[in-house]
């Protein structure tokens, strides 16, 4: 029974709540540890493999392992409130999934099924980890008379707060929009054909949980935090970039979702985002989603992306090494 009593849950609709944690194989685990470490995440050592932490929260949001001589995507793991996991299980079970065992090394705990594209998917009991309002954002002026100038001898280190979506590559945008609203209960967003699309969860949740971007094969095309400030995210893009990691793309702001990004390019050709003052839905607001034209769908204002950007540099599932 959906308990109405939990702030931000809408009632009586079955629905993922947020991303809990998504996992990659990399080809060099040191390599990463550097990377997400300087990004400013809180990197943590288990069983063999990193974790990544925001600095004082709690929450899991990634799992990184050694793997081959490439990157890899190996799944995406989403919560729901611990009274619907049973509701969940059959509401599953009537979509005709196809449940799979927990893959080698993941925690065998929850629903584990083949998403689109043959993505694996886990659905478990979990703390909502997304936001029940509008993530706080801010802008500071310095007053007539005094110096804004923070000198690069003293600059902040720059400290995501949470995990706030994930992008995944899709060979049709349109059909895995139709899968993930019917298996997940997600929602969309906006879009447009047929080239991406952002989707939301029902019980309150930043413009997209879930971003699809158009590919001849599945991977990850980005994992994106949330910072407080556009200042942040541009001196956190700075910072990355001046330490050799690039092409980046940034500082600007998107169309849709609103928000300001900087993208900095991993070593393996996937990105982590800054991202400041996403649009937020909350659980009691209907959205109205649309199809935008090309010119409105990815960004407002700031430099052209490179070429790159939109490459799907993970290899196809049958050439995995």
């Amino acid at each position: 029974m959906n308990d109405k009593s939990i702030v931000g849950r809408r009632a009586n609709v079955l629905g993922v709540h947020s991303i809990d944690h998504f996992a990659l194989d990399v080809p060099d685990l040191e390599e990463a540890r550097r990377f997400y470490s300087l990004f400013g995440l809180d990197v943590r050592d288990r069983d063999g493999a990193i974790e990544l932490y925001t600095r004082g929260n709690a929450h899991r949001w990634g799992i990184i392992t050694q793997g081959g001589t490439t990157r890899k995507l190996r799944y995406v793991s989403f919560g729901v409130y611990a009274d619907e996991i049973d509701a969940f299980a059959a509401h599953l079970d009537g979509c005709g999934v196809t449940q799979i065992d927990a893959p080698a090394g993941a925690e065998d705990n929850g629903i584990w099924f083949y998403g689109f594209d043959g993505l694996p998917i886990n659905v478990r009991a979990a703390d909502k980890a997304t936001p029940a309002e509008k993530s706080q954002f801010s802008f500071v002026s310095a007053q007539p008379g005094k110096s804004g100038a923070i000198l690069n001898s003293q600059a902040p280190k720059v400290y995501p707060r949470r995990l706030s979506h994930f992008a995944i590559f899709t060979t049709d945008v349109n059909a895995a929009i139709d899968y993930y609203e019917k298996t997940l209960g997600l929602r969309l967003s906006d879009k447009s054909e047929p080239a991406v699309a952002f989707l939301h969860g029902v019980h309150g949740s930043d413009h997209h949980l879930l971003a699809l971007v158009m590919s001849d094969r599945r991977g990850m095309h980005h994992n994106s935090w949330d910072v407080g400030s556009v200042m942040e995210v541009g001196l956190g893009g700075a910072t990355m970039a001046r330490a050799g990691y690039g092409p980046n793309w940034g500082l600007g702001q998107h169309v849709l979702g609103a928000n300001y990004f900087y993208y900095v390019r991993d070593p393996w050709g996937s990105f982590s985002e800054y991202s400041a003052d996403i649009d937020f839905i909350p659980h009691d607001v209907d959205w109205p989603s649309a199809n935008h034209a090309p010119e409105d769908s990815m960004f407002l204002w700031g430099p052209d992306p490179f070429p790159e950007f939109i490459q799907n540099t993970e290899v196809a599932e049958a050439d995995q090494s």
